[in-house]
């Protein structure tokens, strides 16, 4: 699948990764469909707050990355899933450093100090 490029060019790798990831959902997005491949609904309902828009939107552009594969099924009713493409297993896995730094130096921390005594 050819990769769709978005306007501008890019500084470094970081920058073009940034490019494929940014938002706020699209991380969140790519973690759960680590898991298995789901379903459109099953997405919305294990990333609340996000709105149906945005989540058709960071589909649609994680697609045309190469990163999320959409599966349609010639059923009635009509059935779509979503799963991460062998490129998406990749970026999965180039994130989980940056996972493992934000339990280490976020999220421990804070439950550090919301357990300390005062």
């Amino acid at each position: 699948m050819a990769v769709a490029r978005r306007p501008g060019a890019y500084v470094c790798g970081i920058d073009a990764a940034m490019d494929v990831i940014g938002g706020k959902w699209k991380v969140l997005i790519l973690w759960a469909l680590h898991e298995r491949p789901c379903r459109f609904g099953e997405l919305r309902r294990e990333l609340p707050g996000v709105t149906e828009k945005v989540l058709a939107s960071h589909l649609r552009e994680l697609e045309a990355d190469g990163v999320v594969h959409r599966e349609e099924y010639d059923e009635v009713p009509p059935r779509v899933e979503y799963s991460l493409t062998p490129r998406g297993v990749s970026l999965n896995e180039a994130l989980a450093p940056l996972g493992a730094w934000g339990r280490d130096h976020v999220l421990a921390p804070a439950r550090e100090a919301a357990s300390a005594p005062r």
